[in-house]
């Protein structure tokens, strides 16, 4: 794992989890991390998430979630914007994912959000990832 772009481990360790039909994955925490598993839990991609306090370190649990022939409910989640290139869009660049069937997740003065809600209040930011 690189320690220069946290964001990109986490959605690492939930494509991981995923593909090795694992009901849960536990990562280091971070305001971010929690503010993403939020959405996600939100749009329906996860079922819950929780931090647990483990001494001076605090981690981030997900619960994974499938659909009924235990297939993964994300199919794809990709990192956007990375440390040797970020993506930055206006309110009216914000992109659509699969045409509106997917999400993304974007940073924005007034915190993090998905790309729809950043639309709606005309506010543009990071696009942090995609996932459908």
């Amino acid at each position: 794992m690189s320690a220069t772009d946290p964001i990109a481990d986490f959605l690492t360790q939930i494509r991981n989890g995923l593909r090795a039909r694992h009901k849960s994955v536990e990562m280091p925490a971070s305001r971010m991390k929690l503010e993403i598993a939020r959405i996600l839990k939100e749009e329906g991609y996860i079922s819950a998430f929780k931090m647990a306090e483990e001494g001076p370190h605090k981690r981030l649990e997900l619960r994974l979630k499938y659909g009924s022939n235990n297939e993964p409910i994300i199919s794809t989640i990709q990192r956007v914007s990375r440390p040797g290139r970020r993506v930055y869009v206006g309110h009216e660049e914000v992109p659509r994912v699969m045409g509106g069937l997917g999400i993304n997740i974007l940073t924005t003065p007034r915190g993090v959000m998905t790309g729809r809600t950043a639309r709606q209040q005309r506010l543009g930011g990071e696009v942090l990832c995609e996932l459908w």
